[in-house]
């Protein structure tokens, strides 16, 4: 694999880190700027619809300049936004300061999934996009776990100073080790904004939404669960979301191998299963041991669908893939608030806090079926589901082979 992966692999892990490092700290920054949890939660809000809004909006921004360019635009970006964030004087400057952060997001996950295809040879494409994931999920197991620790030490400023300067990084990274690809001739916005008349493009985005959704509406409840239902301190869960954390590592990279060799079977696979562990997880929650095993499942599962999803649609978008990529990136966003929102109303139901585990199952279940019915209809078409037909694309041509 190129260094370059390496570079792209950092800046995400600083994008990772800053996105979930914020719960940790939430009681400490609504304490400073004297508001509540309720409304300090707004910076998690306004960052999941900052990536969602960011992710189209930066990447069209972006047509004119090269990949490598514009990914270093946006870690800049994201210097600047958690450097307000450090410094902010007021709550409202703190929210901007995420939300200009929070831009450079799915943006840079869209173009860098890109990037990192055109960097190996095509058999390799998938493994080298859960390479930049790879630090996403490690920012789970390392950077959000320091990074609470520290701003709960000696401030939460320091924490977001910290990301900040992970980003210069990420940029000096991505400056060095990232190749100057020239621009596909001929791609032009109207070409990009045409992937998304391709059905199986969509199929793919609401297999996105479905598929991470499931996962996040089980974990965005489970420390009432883990501390009201299973027993946990409530400094475990901290531990406990590292196992979630480490199966995301091992997911991503176990469903960037796989995907090159079966893409469709790996979707088949993962989201089933998931769906089936989920489901579990209401009798699982029930036991200290069982729930901490079925919570790494849950992350290597889910993130198991990740690289496949990622290619997938890359594949589907062939020719000009890179506003479909960022899009993509945001469905991510849009399946976490979506579950979330969806395992709230079973809670406040008065099914208790296990209900979104069924939630999280019939959702993971929904995606499965959508990729049987994606599948199906390739079948149809007479197309293979792991092979991009037709002439070599004007983004393909451009491709470094190594």
């Amino acid at each position: 694999m190129p260094l370059a992966l390496l570079a792209l692999a950092i800046g995400a892990f600083g994008i990772g880190t800053t996105e979930f490092v914020i719960m940790g700290l939430l009681p400490q920054v609504a304490g400073d700027y004297g508001v509540s949890i309720p409304t300090a939660g707004y910076l998690v809000t306004g960052y999941a619809l900052g990536v969602m809004f960011g992710a189209p909006l930066m990447t069209v921004l972006g047509t004119k300049v090269s990949r490598k360019r514009m990914l270093m635009a946006l870690m800049g970006l994201f210097i600047v936004g958690n450097l307000l964030s450090a410094l902010a004087p007021a709550f409202a400057v703190m929210l901007i300061g995420r939300i200009v952060a929070s831009l450079a997001h799915g943006a840079f996950f869209g173009i860098g999934s890109v990037v990192a295809a055109e960097l190996v040879a095509p058999d390799k494409k998938a493994g080298a996009i859960s390479m930049m994931f790879t630090g996403l999920t490690v920012a789970n197991v390392v950077g959000v776990p320091l990074g609470t620790l520290v701003g709960q030490s000696v401030g939460w400023r320091v924490t977001f100073a910290i990301v900040a300067a992970l980003g210069v990084i990420g940029l000096a990274g991505i400056a060095r080790l990232v190749p100057d690809m020239p621009k596909p001739e001929g791609v032009r916005l109207r070409h990009e904004l045409a992937a998304f008349k391709n059905v199986q493009v969509l199929l793919a985005m609401a297999m996105t939404v479905l598929g991470f959704g499931g996962v996040f509406a089980a974990i965005t409840y489970i420390a009432p669960m883990m501390t009201h239902v299973t027993g946990f301190a409530d400094g475990s869960v901290t531990w406990l979301l590292v196992l979630f954390g480490l199966g995301m590592v091992g997911g991503n990279l176990i469903g960037g191998t796989f995907a090159d060799r079966a893409l469709m079977p790996m979707l088949y696979v993962s989201l089933g299963a998931l769906a089936v562990v989920l489901a579990l997880f209401t009798l699982t929650a029930h036991d200290k041991l069982l729930s901490a095993v079925t919570i790494a499942l849950i992350g290597a599962l889910g993130f198991a669908t990740v690289p496949p999803l990622q290619k997938r649609v890359l594949d589907q978008a062939h020719g000009a893939p890179t506003l479909a990529s960022a899009v993509n990136i945001g469905a991510f966003n849009l399946g976490n608030a979506l579950s979330a929102w969806l395992g709230g109303l079973v809670i406040a139901a008065g099914f208790g806090y296990t209900a979104p585990n069924w939630v999280g199952a019939a959702l993971a279940a929904g995606a499965l079926l959508l990729a049987l019915l994606s599948a199906a209809l390739e079948r149809r078409a007479g197309v293979p589901s792991t092979v991009v037909t037709g002439a070599a694309s004007a983004e393909q041509r451009t491709a470094v082979h190594h």
